[in-house]
């Protein structure tokens, strides 16, 4: 695979988790409960949008560097308690900072300067998101 194929498979990759965040988002968002699950409602309620222009951004994307959207996404996990959602959403942020890690390496050698200063800045958004839901599960 070439280093710009490469990067469209990627690209994918990180549109289906995006809109796999936005699915499970809307869903956590309307059924936390608790102290917990007020504070996590409030926050997911924010990120939806966030998460979404990311999954706007990326299709785009894979499409202008000629390859075909996946938006296909895994089957909802779901959680009984707001600390085990934040919890599991902690795990996903961190799989996603690791999976942008590596594609601004990759836009990077294939030439893509602007897309990779983009992702940089998903990268620092979803690094914030990483650390409020820390901080709410502490």
């Amino acid at each position: 695979m070439n280093p710009k194929q490469a990067l469209i498979h990627g690209l994918n990759e990180d549109l289906k988790r995006e809109l796999s965040a936005v699915i499970r988002y809307l869903y956590q968002a309307s059924v936390a409960t608790g102290i917990i699950g007020h504070e996590l409602r409030e926050m997911l309620k924010q990120e939806v949008g966030s998460e979404l222009e990311h999954a706007r951004f990326l299709a785009d994307k894979v499409a202008a560097l000629g390859g075909k959207p996946d938006v296909t996404v895994p089957p909802l996990v779901e959680h009984k308690t707001a600390q085990q959602m934040a919890k599991y959403d902690l795990t996903q942020e961190r799989e996603v900072i690791k999976a942008y890690t590596e594609r601004v390496k990759q836009a990077e050698t294939a030439g893509e300067l602007g897309l990779k200063v983009h992702l940089e800045n998903m990268l620092s958004e979803e690094t914030d998101h990483a650390e409020e839901l820390e901080r709410l599960i502490r």
